[in-house]
C-alpha cells in the first residue's frame, strides 16, 4: 500500500555557533540550548528520533547552520542518513527556512517508489565524528575539491534504507527501484551486480545470526527467594523447590522493567507547583527505585534554594549546580572527562546507587539557574548519566522550570492525598495542556502519596478518577514514618512495603522511557 507522505511531520532545524538552536516540527518551534554546537546537534537528533519512534518510521529533517543546509533522514533508533547534497549558504534562497514559509511536499519522507538518495547528485557523508562508523559497503562517492561539510556530517550513519514494509505489493520490483536496470547502492551511485563469490552472508539462503539469537527460549525463572516457597526450599535443602509465587514474579517483572535497555539518556521530570507535595522525596525514591546500578542522577532544578541537598546523603564538599555551571567547560568540552570527575559536585548516595546534584544552598547568594544554564547543564550531564531525575521548584513561570519540561522524556506528577496539593497537581496539568504539552501529559504518571497512616478514601477515589482520565497511570505509595522528619533519606529505614510500592511506581514510569 502506498504511504501517505503528507501525513508525515515536516521538520526543520537551525543550529547556531553560540550553542543554541531551534527545532520546528509541523510549525511548532522548540528552543534548543546546549554547551556547544555539537550538543545542539545531538539534542536535535534525539528529539527528531523520538518523533520517528512515535510514528514508527524514518522522518526527513532539513538542518541548517551558518555554512548551509543538509537534507537528512533520521531513523527511530537515532541513526542518520544523508538525503542529498549539502547546499552552501550562498546557494540557499533568501527566505529564512524557520520563518513559517510553507514547505514543499518534498519535506515529507517519500514512499518507497521514490528511492532515497539514489542519484549521483546525492552523496552520502561518512564522517565518524561521534563514533558512528560508516556501515555501507557500497562504492564510495568520489570527493570533489569544492565539497563542504554539512552541519550533521558527524552524526551520519551511512546505510541502506529499508522501507519495504510500505511497498505496494502490486508494483513490480523494477518500478520500486526506479527505471534504471542497474542496482543502486546506499551511497547513491549505480553499482555493478555482485558476483556469487562475493555475495557473502547476505545472499546465503537460510536463517542468519539474528534469527538464531531471537530463537532463544525465554529465561527460566530462578528459585523462589520470597514467601513460603523460599522456606520450603531452604528446609528441604533444595530437594523441594517450588517456583516463585505471584508476588515475587510481580517484583521481578518490575525490576526487569526499570532495568530495560534505553535508547540514549533519558530525563524524568517531577512536578507539582505546591510546596510540600512530596516532590523531593519522590525524586530521591525514583532514583533509588530505578535499579540501574549507577549512572543515575537526582538533580534539584530549583532556580534558587531547593531541599534535595538537605534530603540527600552528605558528601565531602558543599558544591552545587551553580558550582558545576561555573566549571562546566571542563566537562562539556573535554573528551577525556569521566563521570568520576563529577564527584566534587555531586553526592554519592552509597548503597542506593545514584548521585545527587543539589541546587544553590547559600541564603545570601545571588546566583540562580535560568533556562540557558539548565540547557548547558543538561547537555553536559547527559554525557555521563543514563537517567536524570529532575526535581523542580514551585514556580511554573520560571524559565528553568519550563526548560525542564521541554527536555522531559517522562513527566511525573506528585501529590499527597490532600485537597491543597491535589489542587496544585490538577492546575499544573491544565497549564501544561494549555502550553502545548498535551502529549506529555497524556503519557505522564501520577503518584499519590498517603500523608498519614490512614488516608481519606473518598478523596483518594476522587483523585484516582480525575488523574486517571488525564495521565497514563496513577500509582499509590504508602505513608512511612521514616520519611516524616525531613532529614537525609535513609533507604534502609524504609518499610519493605514502602520500598516495594516505590519500585512499582518506578516501573510504571519506566514504561514511558
Amino acid at each position: 500500500m502506498q504511504t501517505n507522505d503528507s501525513a508525515l511531520p515536516r521538520i526543520r532545524a537551525m543550529i547556531r555557533s553560540d550553542g543554541t538552536g531551534e527545532l520546528t516540527i509541523d510549525g511548532e518551534v522548540q528552543q534548543i540550548t546546549a554547551a556547544d554546537e555539537a550538543g545542539v546537534r545531538e539534542e536535535i537528533i534525539n528529539r527528531v528520533a523520538a518523533t520517528a519512534r512515535a510514528i514508527g518510521r524514518p522522518v526527513r529533517l532539513t538542518a541548517e547552520d551558518e555554512q548551509g543546509q543538509s537534507p537528512l533522514i533520521v531513523h527511530p533508533d537515532g541513526d542518520v542518513d544523508a538525503d542529498g547534497a549539502f547546499i552552501p549558504a550562498a546557494d540557499l534562497p533568501a527566505p529564512d527556512p524557520l520563518s513559517g514559509t510553507d514547505l514543499s511536499a518534498d519535506d515529507a519522507l517519500p514512499s518507497p517508489t521514490r528511492p532515497l538518495a539514489t542519484s549521483p547528485d546525492s552523496p552520502r557523508a561518512t564522517s565518524d565524528h561521534l563514533g558512528f562508523a560508516a556501515a555501507s559497503t557500497a562504492t564510495p562517492v568520489p570527493s570533489t575539491g569544492d565539497s563542504q561539510p554539512g552541519p550533521f556530517d558527524g552524526l551520519i550513519f551511512d546505510r541502506a534504507l529499508d522501507l519495504d514494509a510500505d511497498t505496494d505489493d502490486d508494483e513490480p520490483e523494477d518500478a520500486v527501484a526506479g527505471e534504471s536496470a542497474a542496482p543502486v547502492s546506499a551511497a547513491g551511485v549505480s553499482a555493478a551486480p555482485v558476483s556469487a563469490a562475493g555475495a557473502g552472508i547476505a545472499a546465503t539462503a537460510g536463517p542468519n545470526l539474528s534469527d538464531f539469537m531471537s530463537s532463544r527460549p525465554p529465561m527460566v525463572a530462578g528459585p523462589a527467594q520470597q514467601g513460603w516457597q523460599k522456606t520450603v526450599r531452604r528446609l528441604s535443602g533444595g530437594l523441594v523447590s517450588p517456583g516463585p509465587g505471584s508476588v515475587e514474579l510481580a517484583h521481578r517483572s518490575a525490576v526487569a522493567s526499570v532495568q530495560r535497555s534505553l535508547i540514549g539518556p533519558r530525563t524524568i521530570v517531577v512536578l507539582n507547583p505546591k510546596g510540600g507535595a512530596h516532590k523531593t522525596t519522590a525524586t530521591l525514591l525514583i532514583a533509588f527505585g530505578i535499579h540501574r546500578g549507577g549512572y543515575t542522577l537526582a538533580w534539584d532544578n530549583n532556580e534558587t534554594m531547593g531541599t534535595l541537598g538537605v534530603r540527600a546523603q552528605s558528601a565531602h564538599h558543599t558544591n552545587t549546580a551553580v558550582d558545576l555551571l561555573r566549571d562546566l567547560e571542563d566537562f562539556a568540552y573535554s573528551s577525556s572527562a569521566r563521570v568520576g570527575d563529577l564527584d566534587n559536585y555531586v553526592r554519592n548516595q552509597g548503597d542506593a546507587r545514584f548521585d545527587a546534584l543539589a541546587s544553590d544552598l547559600d541564603p545570601a547568594g545571588a546566583a540562580s539557574i535560568d533556562d540557558v544554564a539548565f540547557g548547558k547543564l543538561h547537555a553536559a550531564l547527559s554525557r555521563f548519566y543514563r537517567v536524570l531525575i529532575i526535581d523542580t521548584g514551585n514556580n511554573m513561570r520560571a524559565s528553568n522550570w519550563e526548560a525542564a519540561v521541554e527536555t522531559a522524556d517522562q513527566l511525573v506528577v506528585v501529590s499527597t492525598i490532600r485537597e491543597d496539593t491535589a489542587y496544585g497537581a490538577a492546575s499544573l496539568l491544565d497549564g501544561l495542556r494549555l502550553k502545548g504539552h498535551g502529549d506529555k501529559v497524556a503519557e505522564a504518571v501520577t503518584i499519590l502519596a498517603s500523608p498519614a497512616k490512614t488516608a481519606d478514601r473518598a478523596l483518594s477515589r476522587r483523585l484516582h478518577d480525575h488523574f486517571s482520565q488525564l495521565t497514563r497511570a496513577v500509582v499509590d505509595v504508602p505513608y512511612d514514618p521514616a520519611l516524616v522528619a525531613g532529614g537525609p533519606l535513609n533507604i534502609d529505614a524504609l518499610a519493605p512495603r514502602t520500598r516495594e510500592a516505590w519500585l512499582f511506581a518506578t516501573a510504571a514510569i519506566a514504561e514511558g522511557l
